[in-house]
């Protein structure tokens, strides 16, 4: 039997994908659950494993290229006789899809083609119903230094084997990171984990210098940004302005600075503590009326060092401390930049923060994410010359914030409301973010 291996969705919004890599090559035997390949999906690299065992017969879309979801991109025999059927079934499909329209058979694929993708489980461990779950990388150098993966404990997303395990056991590395605990528990994972590099990723350039001249194609995560919008055209939003006193702010991030707290956690926290008062403004428009989120997830925009942005999600921010908050926030900037995030951890955020403050950037207007009822620009905190309430002159530092609001749910003095509250936090009981 021949079974077909698609191009798989690993994503609510992913309408194509990037082949990155393929970790077997034609005539290979692909074991059931083995990674086959990875994908490039719209903020994330993703291992694709394999339905069923066999080989792999013929690869249709090679490395760097890019099919849509649902397409055809190889086919795996289940026994070596049948490899030579399969590249003659590509051959004649290739030869189909070339041919005029009206000479395409209208019959359609036979029951037995199968999907190849993605698969979904329940348990978290690094071994999954007797298989070890090890990256790609880790597989070719535990084979490289004779390392025995049954005797590595996993340090990945979900207790997967990496490179580092491998380096660790084999004694290779100096400088490995400490491991954390395998995951625990019966929450569902999903076997198509992000792949992790053996070093941290670059820090992202805002500017991307090309020859003069020259068209370069966008990556996939610029074409999703691109789509979305697009679709935020779509929405009737407006904007209000408002400025923000932060010298309290501003003093208390230099007390706890020291132990990890990030300006960007403070901020988020702050956000996410104003908007338990003011629901509507997390909420979301959707046909059948307004969405009320159920949780406070706040997303910021991260750039990327190959173009475009990624916006990774503290979940339930108002809930968690800023110490915590801040570790997270880090972390996930880490892996957002190695394109290691899973889809929930950046399309997850019920309102989004946009920070170019440390660009020197004073003011700016945010586009409306789709999906979402508000998103929050931040500009840089500056010393201002301003009159103080006894009628003298003094220096205050000042932010300028512009909330952008879909108009079809949020009117004026909601945004107003809301950027009133956050500012009286700010500027009156920032403490409180600490408690």
């Amino acid at each position: 039997m021949i079974h077909e291996v698609f191009m798989p969705a690993l994503s609510s919004t992913m309408t194509e994908g990037k082949i990155v890599s393929w970790q077997k090559a034609p005539g290979d035997q692909v074991e059931k659950g083995e990674t086959v390949l990875v994908v490039e999906s719209d903020k994330a690299d993703m291992d694709v494993e394999a339905f069923y065992s066999g080989y792999l017969a013929t690869i249709l879309v090679p490395e760097g290229e890019f099919a849509p979801v649902g397409n055809t991109i190889a086919l795996i025999a289940e026994t070596e006789a049948e490899i030579e059927q399969a590249k003659q079934q590509a051959s004649s499909d290739k030869k189909a899809d070339t041919a005029p329209s009206s000479a395409k058979p209208s019959t359609p694929a036979p029951a037995e083609l199968v999907t190849a993708s993605a698969t979904t489980t329940a348990q978290s461990a690094s071994r999954r119903n007797g298989r070890i779950v090890v990256s790609p990388r880790a597989r070719k150098l535990a084979k490289d230094l004779k390392v025995d993966l049954s005797k590595v404990e996993g340090s990945g997303p979900h207790g997967r084997i990496v490179a580092e395990d491998v380096e660790a056991v084999a004694g290779k590395s100096s400088q490995t990171a400490p491991k954390q605990p395998a995951a625990t528990g019966s929450a569902p994972t999903v076997s198509h984990q992000p792949q992790k590099p053996a070093a941290p990723a670059p820090a992202p350039q805002p500017v991307r210098a090309a020859a003069p001249g020259q068209v370069t194609p966008m990556n996939t995560l610029q074409n999703a940004v691109v789509r979305n919008m697009v679709a935020s055209l779509q929405v009737p939003g407006f904007r209000v302005g408002y400025t923000i006193t932060t010298d309290a702010l501003d003093a208390l991030y230099k007390q706890i600075k020291s132990k990890g707290v990030t300006m960007t956690a403070l901020l988020a926290k702050a956000v996410a503590v104003t908007l338990q008062k003011h629901p509507l403004v997390n909420a979301s428009y959707v046909e059948s009326g307004i969405q009320y989120s159920s949780a406070i997830n706040i997303a910021v925009a991260v750039a990327m060092a190959d173009g475009g942005l990624i916006t990774p999600v503290l979940k339930n921010a108002d809930q968690i401390d800023i110490y915590s908050l801040s570790r997270t926030w880090k972390d996930l900037v880490e892996r957002s930049r190695a394109k290691q995030l899973q889809p929930d951890e950046y399309n997850s955020g019920t309102f989004t923060l946009s920070n170019l403050g440390m660009f020197g950037v004073d003011r700016f207007d945010a586009i409306l994410p789709p999906g979402q009822g508000s998103i929050l620009a931040i500009g840089a905190s500056r010393p201002q010359v301003v009159a103080t309430e006894d009628g003298l002159m003094g220096v205050k530092r000042q932010m300028q914030v512009n909330i952008t609001c879909d108009h079809r749910i949020i009117y004026g003095a909601d945004a107003a409301a809301f950027l009133q509250d956050l500012a009286r936090l700010i500027e009156t009981n920032p403490q409180s973010l600490t408690m």
